[in-house]
């Protein structure tokens, strides 16, 4: 058993704020577009709102990508297409702007940030900002061994919340999550499948870089061992951590719950981000709340995950490629839906309401004027214009006196 008390997070996260929710659902009823014809844009919206504690919603304007990065020791086992302890070559790569999340990074102007929690190098290989959380050079062989110590799991997980802390205080208003692993999504489906209580086979997929039939039958086998060696501390998400995870997935799992403790939204990129979310909602009933799915990467262990929690990713690209790359796409829908909701203009009251009032009103008075002359046809009859013929003999005697 850890000494990290995870049970506070339950007491320390809240729901999004319902009443400013169905404020910005009143707010959208008035508006010129009917609710409903934006599609999930309009619960989008709503959510932001709630998530802000602002109706209208505010505009996302500080976002930022956050990648937490490792190497596994499973990926030895020839599981992932990439060669064992390479995620270093894949951080440089995102550094200096040559992937995916560093090109999409930059037309959106969203800063990118790598966390590296357990890349198989030299820790001056990097910046002192990005290894500043190290806890260790690889994670453990999870097959056959744990993946951490006790003590790293916590330091890890203690990382996460620090990050998260860490962007919050800074200002961040939405975090992109993604990871930089090599073998992390072994690690991920091994955490998806032993808490959802399902086979390996049902939650491996074959990676950002598609593996071959060998391939993805070793790395079934890898989760099915590891799998054995997760579900007698599956009452101890920390241990589990330690066991079957990672030093990045158990730093991004902090990093989750603590972004629900600041009321920080988050969107969660593929089937790694989803495990550590997973495992989270085991921590804390309430911290799904504050997240989304940003797309689907067609991973199954991702499928899986999500739906236990009912997210229901914002995209279906087909985006394999991890690193938070999918998830940015879904930012632009996500300021999209913002801007929607506090911009369109609402309905003016007189064009809503008070023309169908006044026609209402006026066949209400002809109706009773109609009602009263039939009832009382000899009451007081109005004098006949001077220019009607029953004003003529009257005329025509006075003359003739």
């Amino acid at each position: 058993m850890s000494s990290l008390n995870l049970d506070d997070f339950t007491d320390l996260i809240e729901r999004p704020d319902g009443g400013v929710r169905r404020d910005a659902e009143a707010r959208r009823e008035r508006q010129i577009v009917p609710p409903g014809s934006l599609g999930r844009l309009d619960d989008l919206g709503e959510w932001l709102a709630a998530a802000q504690g602002s109706s209208p919603v505010r505009p996302i304007v500080r976002p930022r990508v956050v990648l937490f990065a490792g190497d596994h020791g499973v990926a030895g086992l020839g599981v992932s297409a990439r060669p064992a302890g390479s995620a270093a070559e894949l951080v440089r790569a995102v550094l200096e702007g040559g992937r995916p999340v560093s090109v999409l990074a930059r037309r959106l102007d969203v800063p990118v940030r790598v966390v590296d929690m357990a890349l198989d190098c030299d820790p001056d290989a990097f910046p002192e900002d990005v290894v500043r959380h190290r806890v260790r050079r690889g994670s453990g062989r999870i097959d056959i061994e744990d993946a951490l110590t006790t003590e790293e799991a916590e330091a890890a997980f203690a990382a996460g919340v620090a990050v998260a802390d860490e962007e919050a205080d800074s200002g961040t208003d939405l975090v992109v999550l993604g990871d930089v692993s090599v073998g992390g999504t072994t690690a991920a489906g091994v955490l998806v499948a032993a808490l959802c209580g399902t086979d390996a086979s049902v939650v491996t997929g074959r990676g950002g870089e598609a593996i071959d039939d060998l391939a993805w039958m070793r790395k079934c086998a890898a989760v099915r061992d590891a799998l054995r060696r997760a579900r007698p501390v599956l009452g101890d998400q920390l241990q589990l951590l330690a066991t079957v995870g990672g030093a990045d997935l158990a730093a991004m799992t902090g990093f989750l719950l603590q972004c629900a403790v600041r009321k920080l939204p988050v969107v969660l990129d593929g089937v790694v981000a989803a495990a550590c979310a997973l495992v989270g909602q085991r921590v804390a009933f309430r911290a799904p709340d504050w997240w989304l799915a940003g797309h689907t990467s067609g991973e199954p262990g991702q499928a899986k995950a999500l739906d236990r929690m009912a997210l229901e990713p914002l995209l279906d690209q087909g985006v394999k490629v991890g690193e938070g790359a999918g998830a940015l796409l879904a930012l632009p829908l996500v300021r999209a839906a913002a801007a929607l909701a506090a911009e369109l203009p609402e309905k003016p009251e007189e064009f809503a309401e008070e023309p169908k009032e006044d026609a209402q009103g006026e066949s209400e008075a002809v109706a009773e004027a109609a009602g009263t002359e039939d009832a009382h046809p000899a009451t007081e009859p109005a004098a006949p214009p001077a220019s009607s013929p029953a004003a003529a003999p009257t005329t025509t005697a006075e003359e003739g006196h």
